[in-house]
């Protein structure tokens, strides 16, 4: 047996004796013929290499009533994140973002495909990772990323490389510009077989990760605040009663995408196709993305939501952005 081998036995001999059947750490080293430390080195290895995963729920277990909640309402499998009421949005995103990880340590298994939407929540939740090692994984790029000013190339490819590291799968880049000037140009890409590779390995997805763009949320969507949009849009947007996107497909509190002329120059998937994909994860901080959420729940594009405590009350309380 190599010694990385026995040194991942050992952990996970320590970890059980540890959590499983409760036995002290001084208890463990006599059973394991080593010190204290070293056992106390295992349990840490054990928790870096995801063989354990520790969750604490409030005694009272406020979070559960409130995903109880939400599967009633709008049938979806919820995560709601506590978060104290005094920290920055920046935090609740960060606090978010590791909840989220977790949950991620369960859905990505081997042999999937993983589609992967660009954005200042999904980075957030890829510095979070817990390494895993999956087979035959891959993660794709949901949207194109580049606009006049990036190619966006850099930025996706290092969100990407994030989740193909840390689970052991491929990453698909799909370089193309976020919007497109012509519809006619996207059509006659999409016909391209460089392309339609890129197309076919999303029809396959049996995951995707997103979160949803608002146009007043505490931290920006990206696309909406990252020189994608000009001002001709946002108030075309606005006269079409657009209320967010997912992954640079826009649409309306109802849920519809029809007849928003935005939506024929952009690169991201159909909600067809999307509603397709088994499992949906979302996750959303800020109460000022509730109109965006609702909107995408009235999709149908949602059955897994990590959520902050405080929007998810207002969700179930029926309370929109202030």
């Amino acid at each position: 047996m190599s010694d990385d081998s026995n040194h991942l036995r050992r952990a996970l001999t320590a970890a059980h004796l540890y959590y499983v059947q409760l036995r002290t750490m001084d208890a463990i080293a006599a059973e394991l013929g080593t010190s204290r430390s070293t056992v106390s080195r295992l349990l840490s290895f054990a928790r870096a290499e995801g063989i354990v995963e520790v969750r604490v729920r409030s005694p009272l277990d406020a979070p559960g009533l409130v995903e109880t909640q939400l599967r009633r309402q709008f049938g979806v499998r919820a995560q709601v994140i506590p978060v104290p009421e005094s920290v920055s949005d920046l935090e609740r995103l960060d606090r978010v973002a590791q909840g989220a990880a977790q949950l991620l340590d369960e859905l990505i298994v081997s042999d999937l495909v993983v589609g992967i939407a660009w954005g200042s929540t999904l980075a957030a939740i890829a510095r979070r990772l817990t390494p895993k090692r999956v087979h035959g994984t891959t993660f794709v790029q949901l949207n194109g990323s580049g606009n006049v000013k990036t190619s966006g190339i850099t930025y996706a490819s290092e969100l990407l490389s994030r989740f193909s590291t840390a689970y052991g799968g491929d990453a698909e880049q799909f370089p193309v510009p976020a919007f497109f000037d012509d519809p006619e140009t996207r059509r006659a890409l999409w016909r391209e077989r460089s392309t339609r590779r890129i197309l076919d390995i999303q029809s396959r997805m049996g995951l995707v990760l997103f979160s949803v763009g608002a146009f007043r949320a505490e931290v920006p969507s990206r696309v909406h605040a990252g020189d994608y949009l000009e001002p001709a849009d946002l108030e075309q947007l606005k006269a079409e009663r657009v209320v967010g996107d997912v992954a640079t497909v826009f649409y309306r509190a109802n849920g519809s995408t029809e007849g928003i002329a935005l939506n024929e120059r952009g690169s991201g998937p159909s909600f067809d196709l999307l509603r397709a994909v088994p499992r949906r994860c979302c996750i959303v901080t800020g109460e000022a993305k509730i109109p965006s959420l609702r909107g995408a729940l009235a999709a149908g594009l949602i059955t897994d939501l990590v959520i902050d405590e405080r929007t998810a009350r207002a969700m179930v309380d029926g309370r929109e952005a202030a």
